[in-house]
C-alpha cells in the first residue's frame, strides 16, 4: 500500500508529480527510496549552501543531515505502519521534536545583546518538515515547500531590510568612550528629532574601559520620517567624537 493509496481513501487527489513518475514512485520500492534520498540531499544541500554562503553556524552538512534523517525516519515509519501493522508515526514525531531542540540550542546571544542564529534555527526545523514530506512521497508539496523555503531565506532579507529601514522604531548598539558622554548623546538625539524609548547598560563590556548601551530609538520628526533611513541617521551619529562605535541591532 502506497501513501497516495492511503490518502485516496479520504478522497484527496493524488500527487501530480507522482502521477507523472509512475506507480514506482508512490510505494516503498528500491527505486522510490533511492529517489527520495537523492532529492532530500539535493534540496537540503541547496538550502545549506545558502546558509553557509552567509557564514551562518548551521551550513551545508547540517542541513543535509537533518533532511536526510527526516526522510529516512518517515520511510521507516511507513514501513512499520503499512507492513508491520505498527501504530502511528512515532519516529517522525520524535524527529521533529529532536530537530526543534537542536534548533533552539543553536541560537545564542552575542556580546551585543543580539539574538544570533534564529533564522537558521527555524530553517533547520523547516528543512526537517520538508524532508518528512519528501519521505512520505508528497513530491509536489515538497518541491513547492523547497522553493518557498529557499525564497524566504534568499530573497526576503532584501524586503525585510527595506521595511525595517522605514520603520519609525529601531535599536542601536552604542559604545561610548566614557559614560559621561551619555547625556551629550541623549541631547544630540533630541536635537535630531529622535526620542529614546529605553536605555540598557550592556554588562558584557564591564572592565573594557568603554561604556556600552543598547538603546531603543523612535523617529519623532516628520522630516526624518520622510527622508532619512536608519543607516543615514546612524552614519550621522557615528561622526560624533565621543562615540567609539554604533550600529543598528538586528532582532
Amino acid at each position: 500500500m502506497s501513501p497516495n493509496d492511503f490518502i485516496n481513501t479520504w478522497g484527496t487527489v493524488r500527487d501530480p508529480i507522482a502521477e507523472i513518475l509512475g506507480p514506482w514512485s508512490e510505494g516503498l520500492t528500491t527505486g522510490s527510496i533511492l529517489f527520495r534520498i537523492m532529492l532530500s540531499i539535493l534540496f537540503s544541500s541547496v538550502i545549506g549552501w545558502e546558509r553557509s554562503s552567509k557564514r551562518h553556524s548551521a551550513g551545508l552538512r547540517t542541513f543535509i543531515l537533518v533532511s536526510l534523517a527526516s526522510t529516512l525516519v518517515i520511510m521507516v515509519d511507513q514501513y512499520i505502519s503499512y507492513f508491520r501493522n505498527g501504530g502511528g508515526f512515532v519516529l517522525s514525531a520524535a524527529a521533529i521534536i529532536a530537530v526543534a531542540i537542536i534548533s533552539i540550542n543553536s541560537m545564542f546571544y552575542s556580546s551585543r545583546n543580539q539574538i544570533k542564529g534564529l533564522t537558521t534555527s527555524v530553517g533547520l526545523w523547516a528543512s526537517c518538515i520538508v524532508g518528512l514530506s519528501l519521505g512520505i512521497g508528497f513530491y509536489t508539496t515538497t518541491f513547492i515547500s523547497f522553493l518557498a523555503l529557499l525564497g524566504t531565506l534568499s530573497w526576503f532579507p532584501v524586503l525585510e531590510t527595506y521595511l525595517k529601514d522605514r520603520s519609525n522604531h529601531f535599536e542601536v548598539h552604542l559604545e561610548l568612550k566614557n559614560s559621561v558622554y551619555l547625556q551629550d548623546f541623549v541631547s544630540t538625539i533630541r536635537r535630531l528629532g529622535l526620542s529614546i524609548d529605553e536605555i540598557e547598560l550592556n554588562p558584557a563590556y564591564a572592565g573594557s574601559g568603554l561604556s556600552v548601551y543598547s538603546i531603543a530609538i523612535s523617529i519623532s520628526s516628520d522630516e526624518l520620517k520622510k527622508y532619512k533611513t536608519h543607516a543615514e541617521i546612524i552614519e550621522a551619529l557615528r561622526s560624533l567624537d565621543y562615540i567609539y562605535h554604533i550600529e543598528e541591532m538586528q532582532r
